[in-house]
């Protein structure tokens, strides 16, 4: 397995894999007007510093995803801090040490690029990847909130 960032196209790919899950399928779509939005926020993150999506690669195929996203900031005597989102690993690959390896890349970015610490959101439906977190030494500090527009 290898990692390399993203490109355009590989957007329905990625696409694919965030809606393959019960909450994911009812967020993403692949119908043609949608996916103009997946490709202007795409070409947002490649413009920002410190914004990427990095993909797992196995035998030519992408098996998961991750976007690590650096954020500067003044709080914690302005340490910087990686932030975490769209953790997906194909189904057919689970179990298999991907979301692991992906992590394990993504870590050694945000410490490569000065961060103090990473961060993460992970929707509270999703137990698995709870354990799955805290197995990677993850701790819920916090309570998270959201505001939908």
């Amino acid at each position: 397995m290898h990692f390399r960032k993203a490109t355009a196209t590989d957007i329905p790919t990625i696409i694919r894999l965030l809606a393959d899950d019960e909450l994911g399928s009812a967020r993403e779509s692949t119908e043609d007007y949608v996916v103009n939005d997946y490709v202007e926020a795409f070409t947002e993150m490649e413009a920002q510093s410190g914004n990427q999506l990095i993909l797992a690669i196995d035998d030519q195929k992408v098996v998961g995803c991750l976007q690590i996203t650096l954020i500067p900031g003044l709080a914690r005597r302005g340490m910087k801090r990686a932030q975490i989102e769209g953790v997906r690993v194909d189904r057919h690959y689970r179990s298999h040490g991907v979301g692991q390896a992906l992590f394990e890349q993504a870590i050694s970015i945000a410490k490569s690029e000065g961060a103090g610490l990473v961060q993460l959101t992970t929707d509270k439906q999703r137990a698995d990847a709870h354990r799955f977190y805290e197995r990677l030494g993850f701790r819920a500090s916090h309570e998270g909130m959201k505001l939908l527009f």
